[in-house]
């Protein structure tokens, strides 16, 4: 399994947010995205999750191209995300926003329930709050909440889009270390997020992006400890 993005353009209107990146994810790596805000790292996962229209270039996932691929047939070759904001449903219990994540597998009931004890593994607050609404919970168990509902549908490739956004330190630790672990279980992870610090001492590559162009790419740990980096995006003093 591999993504790969070859020259990929994308335009809100006749603005080009996009310009021509080319990306690569291998199987079984944590690749990180990182940037400014406006870089377009969102707008670059939503445009592989089928939720932005392709301009000009191409989306490869295992060979095949899926850049004119519906989004939820992309779910159901092995893509999925966790978007920015969590977009949980708060009306919703845990268990049928768990649920949710599984609308379109057809799998019997006990792989589902067997699913659910994989989530709860990672997540056991998540099962503490199986009947509480989406909405009444913490920041961070809606983080937990977003993560397992995309990982219910059992996907290849797991994008998160700024998974620690507005979450303590605590618990933007428990959250990486999740997401090591996550990934050690055989799921590719592509990871935007503006904890670069966090990201690159987790990563094992990432790309840089200013203003819709990749303008650097390399082991995350040389990034890490690149001074130009540092400075511009960590802070001299930084710390993972």
């Amino acid at each position: 399994m591999r993504l790969e993005i070859k020259d990929l353009r994308v335009h809100y209107g006749k603005i080009e947010a996009i310009k021509g990146i080319s990306v690569v994810v291998n199987e079984g790596e944590i690749v990180t995205l990182i940037g400014a805000n406006g870089a377009g790292k969102t707008t670059t996962l939503k445009t592989i999750s089928g939720l932005r229209k392709v301009s000009s270039g191409s989306i490869l996932f295992d060979g095949q191209d899926i850049s004119k691929v519906a989004a939820h047939e992309r779910v159901n070759l092995g893509i999925s995300q966790a978007p920015e904001g969590r977009g949980i449903f708060p009306g919703m219990t845990v268990l049928e926003n768990l649920e949710m994540g599984k609308f379109h597998r057809k799998e019997r009931k006990a792989e589902m329930n067997e699913d659910l004890d994989k989530i709860y593994q990672l997540f056991p607050r998540l099962k503490e709050r199986t009947s509480q609404a989406g909405g009444t919970l913490s920041g961070g168990e809606q983080q937990m909440l977003a993560i397992g509902r995309a990982l219910m549908s059992r996907p290849k490739v797991l994008l998160l889009d700024e998974p620690s956004m507005g979450l303590a330190p605590q618990m933007i630790a428990n959250i990486f270390r999740i997401i090591t672990e996550i990934n050690k279980s055989g799921v590719t992870i592509l990871l935007v997020e503006q904890n670069a610090a966090q990201a690159l001492a987790r990563a094992h590559r990432a790309y840089i992006l200013e203003t819709g162009n990749v303008v650097k790419e390399a082991k995350a740990s040389d990034l890490l400890d690149d001074p130009a980096v540092r400075q511009a995006y960590l802070g001299t003093g930084a710390q993972a």
